[in-house]
């Protein structure tokens, strides 16, 4: 359990400042670059615009889903009931709701996008919706997993509190990564 005499206790503003605007800096760099990415997709995007539409949804599902898991591990840490133990079923619990959750949300998506794809006159089929909803959303959600160990374990061996990085580091992380499998698997499947 956190101490009011331990670094991860304290509440200073200028600490936090300290440590999270060269953070946010570098992060506003990465996510640019998912900016970039997406615009050059364009002209897929112009030919499937359902795509389009799919895109806010699957990045932001993904940065959520790692939020979730990141605000859980930060608890856990601060109460001091995790280690980061293999064999802690508790973690693995987490672990297999947010697949759940990511297998629910982006088959809903694709359901979504088909319906609205149907309406608006799309050229893609479900399965196809599907299969770049499922395999992208997976994908992400793995992503987000992975690195919402990474950034609560990393903030607490430096001594940074977890509930001031984990949630920007992932969700950043999630957008850059999950505009880039979404970008190349719609471009794979569509090709």
């Amino acid at each position: 359990m956190v101490g009011s005499g331990s670094s991860l206790g304290t509440w200073q503003w200028s600490r936090i400042v300290r440590t999270m605007f060269p953070m946010l800096a570098v992060l506003s760099v990465i996510v640019l670059w998912a900016g970039i990415t997406l615009e050059s997709a364009q002209s897929l995007l112009e030919e499937y615009g359902i795509l389009a539409i799919m895109v806010p949804t699957m990045v932001g599902t993904g940065g959520n889903l790692g939020a979730t898991l990141s605000s859980r591990l930060s608890t856990r840490f601060h109460l001091g009931t995790t280690t980061l133990d293999p064999r802690d079923r508790v973690l693995w619990a987490n672990v297999v709701a947010i697949l759940a959750l990511a297998v629910s949300i982006f088959t809903a998506l694709a359901f979504g996008a088909y319906l609205l794809g149907f309406v608006i006159g799309s050229k893609l089929g479900l399965p196809t919706l599907l299969l770049i909803s499922l395999t992208s959303g997976l994908s992400v959600a793995v992503i987000a997993i992975v690195f919402s160990f990474l950034a609560t374990y990393l903030s607490y061996r430096f001594g940074i509190d977890p509930d001031d990085t984990t949630i920007p580091i992932v969700t950043n992380v999630v957008d850059v990564f999950g505009m880039l499998i979404f970008i190349g698997v719609a471009g794979f499947v569509l090709s």
